[in-house]
């Protein structure tokens, strides 16, 4: 196991990198990656891979010299856990990582989801946050619910459709402070006192709940989901003019602190010419993030 001492820094000609995932076709993350890398003046290459949780093991285990660095999305952010050499913090604290630096020493994870959440927070403008909804149980709602905290939250009612797997999110909600129920899911759309936000942490074609007008004009939607973007639940926010924060927002704010990660091993150093490689970003997708808004 590597210490924290490890910079964590890839080698300079490591520049080789990818999204992992299950389903991948949809990713928008090689678009925003290869817009950044271009602004930087970064000369690395930033693909998609297909690849499940029973493959992972042999796919890291092969990983040479030419890597730099791993985008982990669906499944993959909690079979990863146990191949690092060394995890931040955060990964222990949430159990899961979405991104792997590629060292000399050996593979390192971090989380960066928790920080995109909070960033899109306050880029909306809701922080503090007071009570939220989780509708899912997954390895993104444990991020959102640690992030959701962090800005604020002191009640959580977690959705889930099998409420068991959501204890260990109660249990880790409970331990950072804050009052967390588990509910389950279908009585959601029942609901009549709205909470702060909403976050849904399910793929758009697995949302099959519906929410009053009451509801969504009075609590803002956080909807990680982006392929169909907007989702059903999305534009029926959307058609009442409610507050959304897209799965694109999310997208950016958690991929650029990966950027800074690749290439100064920390999520805490800024990157020069960082707000221009977010403009691009945003700027390789926006014909996507559009789409829907009334």
């Amino acid at each position: 196991m590597l210490d924290s001492s490890d910079h964590g820094v890839a080698p300079s000609e490591r520049s080789r990198l990818a999204v992992l995932g299950s389903p991948i076709t949809h990713s928008l993350s090689p678009a925003i990656h290869r817009a950044a890398y271009a602004t930087l003046g970064f000369d690395w290459e930033y693909d998609a891979v297909e690849l499940s949780g029973e493959s992972l093991p042999a796919f890291m285990a092969a990983l040479d010299g030419r890597w730099r660095g791993l985008s982990l999305t669906m499944p993959l952010k909690r079979d990863v856990v146990p191949l690092l050499d060394w995890a931040d913090p955060l990964v222990e604290l949430v159990g899961g990582a979405n991104t792997v630096v590629v060292t000399d020493a050996g593979l390192r994870g971090y989380n960066t989801d928790v920080e995109g959440a909070m960033r899109s927070f306050l880029d909306a403008g809701l922080a503090p946050l007071d009570s939220v909804w989780i509708l899912g149980a997954g390895a993104t709602a444990a991020s959102l619910l640690v992030a959701a905290i962090r800005m604020g939250a002191t009640t959580v009612t977690i959705f889930a459709r099998t409420p068991q797997k959501a204890e260990s999110l109660q249990q880790l909600g409970t331990s950072l402070g804050a009052s967390v129920s588990i509910r389950p899911w279908v009585e959601a759309e029942a609901e009549t006192q709205a909470p702060t936000i909403i976050m849904t942490t399910v793929p758009g074609g697995a949302m099959n709940l519906s929410f009053s007008e009451s509801i969504r004009t009075s609590a803002a939607l956080f909807d990680v989901a982006y392929d169909p973007w907007p989702s059903v639940v999305a534009q029926s926010w959307f058609d009442v003019g409610g507050r959304v924060i897209s799965g694109h927002d999310l997208l950016i704010n958690q991929a650029i602190a990966q950027v800074r990660i690749f290439a100064a091993g920390s999520p805490d150093v800024p990157l020069a010419r960082e707000a221009d490689a977010i403009d691009a970003m945003r700027a390789a997708i926006e014909p996507v993030s559009e789409q829907g808004h009334s």
